[in-house]
């Protein structure tokens, strides 16, 4: 586990990979779990992840297996973050299906769980995606989400993202309409993959 830097209570989460992931035959076995109790606690709440009701842990565990698929083919990445043993985030994209948008990825989810929410996770969570994208060979990153969203968007500000769009009272939850807006991250700068990542 890593230790608490100054000033902090709690240790700074361990961001962990695909491959460190699957190695770790433990981690591996409950990861699928451990992702639907904190989706599920999240929606519950009403977090903006897509559904209106808590996932069924079968729905979950499919998403799972397809991003890692996805992520041992080359076609996504996976990164999750743990305190010790117990996972508190986790976050993945996925490259554009459409033969002609391959060269893209959509960063679609990321999620913290909220006993570890203020301290970090989330920003952590994001920067590793975004390295790996940038690694990866992707040029534009993308992400979409529910524009009440306040402060998932400002760090994706601040890490780079910028709003390209937006579709008014798009998304329906409950009897009330959000906004959906668009975020982006061009890697390529001046034409070159990965120039304007390194600027940032």
């Amino acid at each position: 586990m890593n230790a608490a830097p100054p000033g902090r209570t709690h240790p700074e989460p361990d961001i962990v990979d695909a491959i460190r992931l699957c190695a770790d035959p433990e981690l591996a076995a409950g990861f699928a779990a451990a992702a639907h109790r904190i989706l599920a606690e999240l929606v519950r709440g009403g977090a903006p992840l897509g559904w209106t009701d808590p996932p069924p842990a079968e729905e979950v565990a499919e998403l799972v297996e397809r991003v890692l698929c996805a992520a041992r083919a080359g076609d996504g990445a996976l990164r999750a973050a743990y305190d010790g043993r117990r996972l508190v985030g986790l976050g993945y994209w996925l490259r554009y299906a459409r033969p002609t948008h391959r060269q893209h990825a959509d960063l679609e989810k990321l999620a913290v769980a909220p006993e570890a929410h203020g301290r970090g996770v989330g920003r952590s969570l994001t920067a590793a995606l975004v390295g790996d994208a940038r690694e990866a060979g992707i040029e534009v990153l993308t992400l979409d989400a529910r524009a009440d969203n306040t402060r998932a968007l400002r760090l994706y500000r601040s890490l780079g993202f910028r709003e390209y769009g937006r579709l008014p009272e798009f998304v329906a939850m409950g009897g009330r309409r959000y906004d959906k807006v668009f975020y982006m991250v061009d890697f390529r700068g001046n034409g070159q993959p990965g120039q304007q990542g390194q600027r940032e």
